[in-house]
């Protein structure tokens, strides 16, 4: 068991949090939840060791492996793929390597007798005793299969790590800390980069694999399917509930009413108290009276209602102009680099007022098609844009793509057209970036914010096909619900590329699946092409269990 025993974080000021006290437990898989801001982030790393509390401590078994999975890393650019996950056992290959150096020198050295001797010898023991303790494994087998599930091919395996992207580093990071098999596993928004199959794929390895796992994530489907326990940081305390996120919010509400009953009730009892006070203070009679009230006001606690995220984000996207029946057809649409195939045989039309969904493993060709679309890439085949179609574009780094040297401000200033000019600040505000917010330079924002930023510019200008490439990463929760909401109020066509399934479900009317070098339609929503998927994959392992 692992034991937060009263932490207390203060800067500045300012107190995150106080005298807080929660135990993990073998088998606890806890969501840790709260607004932004809360401390969640810095609770983790004082866990994992990284920061220290003002006060407090953290208590765990001298042996007890505790991983960290930050939000944002860096690999060693020196290694292969292979080469970089296999860092994960390199404590054991040290204690091997130590093990052959003692040993040449016992075999070396003729003062048998000596006191040095006996301590190489006292060495050689102990370092043995613990490598032997090590589980015997096949490290090589233990990795390509870690690699395997979080999506990477075994062509992947003996390239240069510099060679792949933040996302595809990010699960190399991720490949390490599995292989360690932790005691306590701290993920910070570890979906991120992942695309659904190997989302799947980690929450199956966490709920039978892990022993201890606390998660910080806005993938709601995510949370639900792996958490059993969610633990709320806010104002300055905690809440531990053990149930799953779904189940939390329910409770958290019930708490709330209560908390509010109570404050209401308090209210008045203090009001009426106070109205006898101003009554009867000059009163001789009730002067033992008033001064008793006036005591018992004075040590009375204060009931507290827990803070609530009310900033507000009203998204609306603007009417559409009517756009031709067919907004895109493609036609035997294929995609090369080299001698790499990316996909081909692409055929789809997609009619006025459709919604879709692009899904697939990464580096399958969801991002090669959305860039094929909006004519930055040459490709094989037909594509033809319809009549009046307007695409608005988000691409799945169009946050990083903003100026860091610019101000929030002048971000949207500079796209700004005509009479909009005259609301930017409103605009602004409707996107939770207050007056305090509008000279901040871009490159001081986090990730949500210039998310958020980013998909203002969208909203700049009306039009009636909107293409989305990863537009959820790095947005809360809320945020996420009111982005979904105001997508499903849009009257236009759209295609959604995203491995967010709580996202998907309800927004996408028909899935197009990308694998194996082609792309698959699915009719249906993104629920009915997991379900199928489930059983296809299962009648593929029944195929192969009878050959």
């Amino acid at each position: 068991m692992i034991s937060v025993d009263g932490l207390t974080v203060a800067f500045g000021g300012t107190t995150l949090f106080k005298d807080i006290s929660f135990a993990i437990n073998e088998k606890d898989r806890i969501a840790l939840m709260g607004k932004n801001g809360a401390g969640k982030s810095t609770l983790l790393k004082i866990i994992a060791g990284i920061k220290t509390p003002t006060r407090g401590k953290i208590s765990a078994p001298k042996d007890a492996i505790i991983a960290y999975l930050p939000q944002h890393l860096l690999t060693d650019d020196s290694r292969t793929v292979f080469e970089e996950a296999a860092q994960a056992f390199a404590h054991v290959f040290a204690m091997e390597k130590e093990i052959e150096h003692l040993n040449l020198q016992l075999t070396e050295r003729t003062d048998y007798e000596s006191p040095e001797y006996y301590a190489l010898i006292e060495q050689v023991s102990t370092l043995s005793e613990k490598y032997y303790a090590v589980e015997e494994v096949n490290f090589d087998a233990e990795v390509e299969k870690i690699l395997i599930g979080l999506g990477f091919e075994r062509s992947h395996f003996t390239r240069p790590t510099s060679e792949f992207s933040g996302g595809w580093r990010m699960r190399i990071e991720l490949a390490k800390i599995l292989l360690q098999k932790p005691d306590l596993i701290l993920l910070d928004e570890p979906t991120n980069h992942l695309d659904i199959e190997s989302v799947q794929w980690f929450e199956d390895f966490l709920i039978n694999s892990a022993k201890a796992v606390i998660v910080i994530s806005h993938d709601k489907a995510f949370v639900d399917n792996i958490t059993t326990r969610t633990v709320e940081v806010t104002m300055g305390r905690i809440y531990d509930y053990r149930v799953n996120y779904s189940k939390y919010l329910q409770l958290r509400k019930e708490r709330r009413e209560q908390q509010q009953k109570q404050f209401d009730e308090q209210q008045k009892f203090i009001a009426e108290n106070q109205e006898f006070i101003e009554r009867f203070k000059g009163t001789y009679s009730k002067t033992n009276q008033v001064q008793s009230r006036v005591r018992m006001l004075e040590k009375l606690d204060i009931v507290e209602i827990d803070e609530e995220d009310t900033s507000a984000l009203r998204l609306r996207f603007p009417p559409s102009p009517r756009s031709g029946s067919y907004p895109v057809i493609v036609e035997d649409m294929g995609k090369h680099y080299g001698t790499h195939k990316v996909f081909s045989g692409a055929s789809f039309i997609l009619e006025r007022g459709e919604r879709i969904a692009f899904v697939g493993k990464n580096g399958e060709g969801k991002s090669t098609m959305v860039k094929a679309l909006m004519g930055e890439i040459a490709f094989e085949g037909k594509m033809a844009i319809g009549h009046n179609t307007l695409i608005g574009y988000f691409a799945q780094n169009e946050a990083s793509l903003l100026d860091e040297e610019a101000t929030v401000f002048q971000t949207i200033d500079d796209v700004a057209k005509g009479d909009i000019r005259t609301k930017i600040k409103d605009l602004l505000g409707a996107f939770m970036f207050g007056d305090e917010s509008w000279n901040k330079k871009v490159k001081v924002l986090s990730g949500g914010e210039r998310t958020r930023l980013a998909m203002i510019k969208l909203l700049l200008e009306p039009v009636n096909l909107l293409i989305l490439d990863e537009p959820t990463n790095h947005l809360d929760m809320r945020t996420k619900e009111i982005l979904k909401s105001a997508l499903q109020d849009y009257d236009g066509t759209m295609i959604l590329v995203s491995h967010d399934r709580d996202f998907l479900d309800g927004l996408a009317t028909k899935v197009y699946e990308f694998g194996n070098k082609q792309v698959s339609e699915h009719l249906g929503d993104i629920h009915s092409f997991l379900e199928k998927k489930k059983f296809d994959n299962l009648k593929e392992i029944e195929r192969t269990i009878r050959k």
